[in-house]
C-alpha cells in the first residue's frame, strides 16, 4: 500500500509540473509574442517555453521531451489546417541521421566494448597501482585517468567505474577521512572537465558542432581538442591542487590491500577480444584526429567501431540494446528545436534586439558563458545548450564558432549541486558526502570555467 501511495504521489507531482509548464508556456507566449509574428513563430515560441519548463521540472524524462519536440514540429509546422504557411518538415525529423548522432553512437560503441572486455577496469586498476600508496599521488592519478577516460566515453560511465573500483578503499577510510572527500569530489570534477576536451566527451559539445554545421561551419575532432583540452587540463589541475590543500593534510602512505586480488586467468578468446578493441579504439581515434588530412568526416569514421565491433562478435544485439539510446534521442530533439528556432526567424528577431544594445562582443560572450553555467546547474546541460548556442550564434555575427564552443564548454562547468551533473549524483549516492561538500567544486569550476573558456577560445582562435 505504501509503495502504491508513493507511486501515485510521484505521478500526481509529475502531472502537476506538466500542467504548470504548459500554463506558464502559454502565458509567456501571449506576453512575448509580437504583432509581426506569423503562426510558425508563435508555435515555435510556445514550444521553446514548454520544452524548457519540462526539462527544468523533469515532469517527464528528458528524452521524452525531445520526442515531443519533433512530433510537435511535424504536427504544427507541416499541417496546412493548423498553419497557413506550412513547410516541409523533413529537416526536423532527419536530425536522427545527423553526423553528430553517428559520432555520438561511435563513442557509445567504444565505451560498451571497453566495459564488456573489462578494459575499463584494467585501466583504473593499473592507475591505482602506479599511483602507489601516497594519498596525493593517488588523487592525481585517479583524476588524470578519469579525465582521459571521459574524453572517449560518457562522463557518467567513467565516474561510475572509478568510484566502483575505489569503494573498498573508501569503506576502509570512512566518511571522516579527508582523502575520501578529496577522491569523491575530484573524480566527478575530472569526469566533467574531461568531457570538455573532445567532441564526443559531452552532449553540449555535439550540439555546438551540430549548430555550426547547420550554418556551414565545420569543426574537426582535432580542432575541438585544441580549444577544449587546455581548459580541461587547467581546470583538472587547479581543482586537484585545491582538493589536496583542503583535504590531504597527512601524506602518509595508505594500505591498498584490496588491490591484491587473485589474478583472473583469461582465455585466449578474451585476450583476443581485448586486443581487437584496443586496435579499433586506436584506429578510430587516429582517424578522428586526422580528418583534415584524409577528408573523412568524423561522423563517417564512427562506422569503424560500429561495423567491426559487431562484425567480430564483441558487441552482440543485447549489448547494442543496452546503449544509452535515450541520450541520442535527447540530442536529436535538441537539434530539431535549435533548427526550428533558427528557420522560423525567432532567433534572428531577438538577436537583432540584443545587437542594438551597446555592449562589447567580449562582454556578451562572458554573459552567455556564465548564464550557461548557471542554467546548467538547475537543468540539463543539453537542454541549456540547445537554447543558448543558437541564440549566441544569432547574436554574435562573425563570431559564430567561438561563441558556440564557449557555450558548449561552459555547459560542462555546472557542479554546484548533486543534481547538477550525473557524476555528482553518483558520488553523492555513496553516502560519504553532504550536499554542502559540492560547493567547493561548484564554485571553483563554475567561476573559473566560463572565464577560461572565453579567454582561451578567443586566444586560440
Amino acid at each position: 500500500m505504501t509503495v502504491i501511495l508513493k507511486k501515485n504521489k510521484g505521478l500526481n507531482k509529475s502531472f502537476l509540473y506538466f500542467l504548470l509548464s504548459f500554463v506558464i508556456a502559454i502565458i509567456l507566449t501571449l506576453l512575448l509574442k509580437e504583432p509581426s509574428f506569423n503562426t510558425t513563430q508563435i508555435y515555435v515560441l510556445f514550444l521553446l517555453f514548454f520544452a524548457m519548463g519540462l526539462w527544468f521540472t523533469e515532469a517527464v524524462p528528458p528524452f521524452a521531451v525531445s520526442i515531443f519536440i519533433i512530433a510537435y514540429l511535424v504536427f504544427t509546422l507541416g499541417n496546412k489546417n493548423l498553419n497557413a504557411s506550412s513547410e516541409n518538415i523533413e529537416k526536423y525529423v532527419t536530425t536522427f541521421s545527423s553526423s553528430i548522432i553517428w559520432l555520438m553512437l561511435g563513442g557509445f560503441f567504444l565505451a560498451a566494448a571497453m566495459t564488456k572486455t573489462k578494459l575499463d577496469e584494467a585501466l583504473f586498476k593499473f592507475t591505482l597501482r602506479i599511483s602507489g600508496t601516497n594519498p596525493r599521488s593517488l588523487l592525481i592519478g585517479l583524476m588524470t585517468t578519469t579525465m582521459v577516460a571521459s574524453m572517449l566515453m560518457s562522463n557518467t560511465a567513467a565516474t561510475a567505474m572509478v568510484i566502483a573500483s575505489i569503494m573498498p578503499l573508501l569503506s576502509t577510510l570512512g566518511n571522516k577521512s579527508g582523502l575520501t572527500k578529496a577522491l569523491l569530489l575530484g573524480v566527478p570534477i575530472a569526469a566533467t572537465t574531461g568531457g570538455m576536451a573532445s567532441i564526443i566527451g559531452s552532449p553540449p559539445n555535439l550540439i555546438a558542432v551540430g549548430a555550426l554545421e547547420n550554418i556551414g561551419v565545420n569543426v574537426s575532432f582535432l580542432e575541438w581538442m585544441i580549444y577544449g583540452l587546455p581548459i580541461s587540463l587547467a581546470l583538472t589541475a587547479i581543482s586537484c591542487i585545491v582538493l589536496i590543500r583542503l583535504f590531504i593534510k597527512d601524506n602518509t602512505p595508505i594500505s591498498i590491500n584490496f588491490l591484491q586480488d587473485q589474478q583472473i586467468e583469461r582465455t585466449k578468446e578474451e585476450k583476443m577480444q581485448r586486443t581487437i578493441v584496443l586496435i579499433i579504439i586506436i584506429v578510430t581515434v587516429l582517424l578522428w584526429l586526422t580528418t583534415t588530412i584524409h577528408g573523412i568526416k568524423v561522423g563517417a569514421v564512427s562506422a569503424v567501431p560500429l561495423v567491426f565491433l559487431t562484425l567480430t562478435g564483441i558487441l552482440k544485439s543485447k549489448d547494442v540494446q543496452g546503449l544509452p539510446w535515450d541520450t541520442l534521442l535527447l540530442v536529436a530533439g535538441g537539434l530539431s528545436l535549435g533548427m526550428a528556432l533558427q528557420n522560423s526567424g525567432l532567433l534572428e528577431h531577438y538577436a537583432q534586439q540584443l545587437r542594438n544594445i551597446e555592449v562589447h562582443y567580449i562582454i556578451l560572450m562572458f554573459i552567455l558563458a556564465y548564464l550557461t553555467m548557471v542554467f546548467s546547474n538547475v537543468m540539463s546541460n543539453t537542454a541549456t545548450s540547445t537554447v543558448l548556442i543558437p541564440l549566441g550564434i544569432a547574436i554574435l555575427i562573425g563570431f559564430e564558432k567561438p561563441i558556440a564552443i564557449i557555450i558548449g564548454i561552459s555547459a560542462s562547468t555546472a557542479l554546484f549541486l548533486p543534481v547538477s551533473t550525473p557524476p555528482n549524483a553518483i558520488a553523492y549516492s555513496t553516502g560519504f558526502l553532504k550536499i554542502s561538500d559540492f560547493r567547493i567544486g561548484g564554485l571553483l569550476v563554475g567561476l573559473l570555467g566560463p572565464l577560461l573558456a572565453v579567454l582561451w577560445v578567443l586566444l586560440a582562435g
